[in-house]
């Protein structure tokens, strides 16, 4: 790993971290709050609902097929499109900046003549992302906590779970920052890396959806991302998803190589 580009690449994420953290920090903010004041002015006939419980489990990610606890809404802060949007936002914003970034901005034949291997660029890159992505995620936290101090205390998740969905969700991040660090080595555009990602991800969580209504969508919802990410588990059984953050984690470090062994290998040209 190169120092000096780890301070470059820390300069130049800086301003996207901010925004991102602040912007996850508003909306965590405000979820914390709304949701339990929400879910106490819903009767306990409105909760039994099919439609209702349909379409929160569907958000959720997960089938209710019982009265509606309170680990759903508690859950659904962590899921909320924006929240995601902004949590794989960020991913994408870091992860395509080498090679692509470069590539597009024409920078990339500057950059390749630094006295650092092609392993050492995409380590030191990778190590300002991972951190850039922890603070994201804490700032994030502080929102929710925020939020969350003008509601009752039994409205509140308990300290445990909460570490553990940070845990969850962190493993999401590196591993949609994985694919989109392959995406960026496969592509000159950042743009097109970009929008590939994205485009999967919004597939992953419109099967995740339709999984609760559509058998089809069922069967292959484990194929996207978002099916190894599900707050409500945790919540209602206050148990470390293994399983999820052991795909999440092998997701992030197979396609970290793969991009890792695709950038070292191919030629590199911005004119």
């Amino acid at each position: 790993m190169n120092r000096g580009i780890m301070f470059k690449a820390a300069i130049e994420l800086w301003p996207s971290t901010v925004f991102c953290g602040l912007l996850l920090f508003g909306t965590e903010a405000a979820l914390a709050y709304v949701i339990p004041t929400f879910q106490g002015q819903l009767s306990d006939s409105l909760l039994k609902i099919k439609f209702l419980q349909d379409f929160l489990g569907a958000m959720l990610g997960v089938e209710i097929t019982d009265q509606l606890g309170p680990e759903a809404f508690l859950a659904f802060p962590w899921v909320h499109p924006v929240v995601l949007t902004t949590v794989w936002a960020h991913a994408l914003l870091c992860c395509t900046r080498v090679p692509a970034g470069e590539i597009d901005r024409g920078t990339a034949d500057v950059t390749m003549t630094l006295p650092v291997t092609r392993w050492g660029l995409l380590a030191s890159e990778t190590v300002v992302w991972m951190v850039a992505g922890i603070v994201v995620l804490l700032i994030g936290l502080g929102g929710n906590l925020f939020g969350g101090q003008f509601v009752a205390p039994d409205d509140r998740p308990n300290a445990w779970s909460m570490f553990i969905i940070q845990v969850n969700l962190y493993a999401l991040y590196l591993a949609v920052g994985a694919v989109a660090w392959f995406a960026s080595t496969v592509c000159d555009r950042r743009g097109v890396a970009m929008s590939g990602v994205f485009v999967v991800l919004l597939a992953s969580f419109l099967v995740n959806f339709l999984a609760q209504f559509w058998d089809v969508a069922e069967r292959i919802a484990f194929l996207g991302l978002l099916h190894y990410y599900r707050p409500i588990f945790v919540l209602r059984d206050d148990l470390v998803p293994w399983r999820d953050l052991g795909v999440l984690a092998a997701v992030a470090a197979g396609m970290w190589m793969l991009a890792g062994v695709v950038f070292s290998r191919r030629d590199i040209c911005t004119t």
